[in-house]
């Protein structure tokens, strides 16, 4: 999920800064960025987006939900 990388760096955050804000592990997070986790849980998305302070669908690519 190219998106979460793009917000979390919009953010001005690194990997360990978002995951220290939303309780969602480094690793997990990388493996969304990078694609090796495609299906990340609602539930982890959701900790995600709360703390980026943006929605869930901001998340997800465009290319990735066609």
């Amino acid at each position: 999920m190219i998106a979460l990388q793009k917000m979390r760096e919009k953010r001005r955050l690194t990997q360990a800064e978002l995951a220290s804000m939303s309780g969602v592990t480094q690793q997990a997070i990388s493996k969304i960025e990078n694609g090796e986790r495609k299906n990340p849980g609602v539930l982890t998305l959701n900790k995600l987006a709360e703390s980026l302070k943006c929605s869930i669908y901001d998340l997800i690519d465009d290319d990735e939900a066609s």
